[in-house]
C-alpha cells in the first residue's frame, strides 16, 4: 500500500504543476485494440523464441515433442483462460471514451499481473533446473498469448 500512496503523491504533484496532462499520450480508442494485439503477439513470440533457443540444446526428438506438446497445451490455456482475459480487455476498451491514454489498452489491475508474470519468469529462468524443463512453460504461456492476440486484431478489424 505504501507504493500506491507514493504513486498517488507523484500524480498529485504532477497534476498541481500542470505536468500530468503533458505526460499522457492520448490516442483514439481503436488504437488500443491494435496496441494490445501487438503487445500480446510480441511478448508471446519472444517467450517462444527464448524457449526454442533453450530447447535447441536438447536431443532432436525430445525438443520437437516438448515444443509441439507445449504449444498444444498453450492452445488449451488460450481457449479456457487467456482468451477470457483478452475478451474482458476488449470489452473494456470498447467502453472507453473515444480518446484516452495510450496505456489504457490494459486495465490498471492487469499491470500488476504483468509485473507478477515477469517476476515469475525471472525466477524460473534463474532457478538451478534444466532449461528443457522451463522451456515448455515459456512455450505454453507464449503460445497462449500469441493465440489470444488474434482476438485483439479481430476486434480492431471489426471496429
Amino acid at each position: 500500500m505504501a507504493g500506491l500512496r507514493a504513486v498517488s503523491r507523484i500524480h498529485d504533484f504532477l497534476k498541481a504543476r500542470g505536468a500530468a496532462g503533458k505526460c499522457n499520450p492520448t490516442v483514439a480508442r481503436y488504437w488500443h485494440l491494435l496496441t494490445g494485439g501487438f503487445v500480446w503477439f510480441a511478448v508471446g513470440n519472444a517467450l517462444i523464441l527464448v524457449a526454442c533457443s533453450w530447447l535447441s540444446e536438447t536431443q532432436w526428438p525430445l525438443n520437437l515433442f516438448l515444443a509441439l506438446g507445449s504449444m498444444g497445451i498453450g492452445f488449451v490455456i488460450h481457449f479456457y483462460l487467456v482468451s477470457r482475459i483478452a475478451l474482458r480487455n476488449i470489452l473494456r476498451i470498447q467502453t472507453l471514451p473515444e480518446v484516452t491514454c495510450l496505456f489504457a489498452f490494459q486495465a490498471p489491475r492487469s499491470y500488476f499481473l504483468v509485473i507478477f508474470m515477469m517476476l515469475l519468469g525471472f525466477i524460473l529462468r534463474h532457478l538451478p533446473i534444466p532449461k528443457y524443463i522451463t522451456a515448455p512453460i515459456y512455450i505454453m504461456m507464449g503460445s497462449a498469448l500469441a493465440f489470444s492476440s488474434s482476438l485483439y486484431f479481430q476486434a480492431f478489424r471489426n471496429d
